[in-house]
């Protein structure tokens, strides 16, 4: 029979790579490329900016494709290390992260139709100022499923820090941590969905927040999990 805590310890560090890819992938998506690729503004600049940067848009999407699956494998890893500890916990960590990947696609297809339209591949009945600004109209939705998927970032969080705080092979704090973090996304969601005039100073004094996730992929990657779970 092999070893139950090198077994874990294992388990934790799969858990860990794919939670660095994963994380990867969604800061190239949401900050790298937006710092890139500006696009606001009228319609005809951000045609001009996404052309311009047609190759970078275009890794933009397989990013975002690429996320997606990997999520269902990251998630799929953590039921695997958590099942012993909760196992209701586990399945609802798996819950709320399977009802986002349709979402998560469906915005990769808005990106998609949106560089077609703005290179006059489809509607190509319209004017270019009217496919232009259907194109613009096709990001702007993936701006707004952001913001409703934010809730959801939060949500899967709460499974994940009980699961976290109640092994007994990871550190409470990151537990905790998860917790806060998964509020500051509901906090950051709600505001951006009734107060968006005051979501800007919510995200800057939430921030410290989201590096929940970052410590606890840290944690898995480089520290794995106790070998003295007794």
């Amino acid at each position: 029979m092999g070893n139950p805590a090198l077994s874990l310890k294992k388990q934790a560090r799969i858990a860990g790579l794919l939670f660095l890819i994963w994380i990867i992938t969604g800061l190239y998506s949401l900050m790298y490329l937006p710092s890139q690729i500006k696009t606001g503004g009228d319609a005809a600049t951000v045609a001009q900016n996404v052309l311009s940067h047609e190759w970078l848009f275009r890794t933009g999407i397989i990013s975002d494709i690429i996320s997606g699956v990997l999520w269902i494998f990251l998630v799929l890893a953590f039921y695997k290390l958590f099942k012993p500890v909760n196992e209701w916990a586990a399945k609802l960590l798996i819950a709320f992260v399977v009802v986002q990947i349709p979402i998560v696609f469906c915005m990769a297809a808005f990106k998609i139709a949106s560089l077609k339209a703005f290179k006059g591949e489809i509607l190509t009945s319209f004017e270019l100022g009217q496919r232009q600004d259907l194109a613009l109209s096709f990001l702007k939705l993936e701006d707004f499923a952001t913001l409703a998927l934010e809730m959801y970032w939060g949500l899967w969080l709460f499974p994940l820090a009980l699961l976290v705080y109640q092994s007994r092979f990871l550190p409470r704090f990151l537990g905790i941590w998860l917790a806060i973090n998964g509020a500051a996304y509901l906090v950051l969601s709600s505001t951006g969905l009734l107060l968006p005039e005051y979501a800007g100073s919510v995200y800057k004094y939430a921030f410290p927040a989201f590096f929940g996730e970052l410590a606890l992929m840290l944690w898995l990657l480089i520290k794995g999990a106790k070998n003295d779970v007794s």
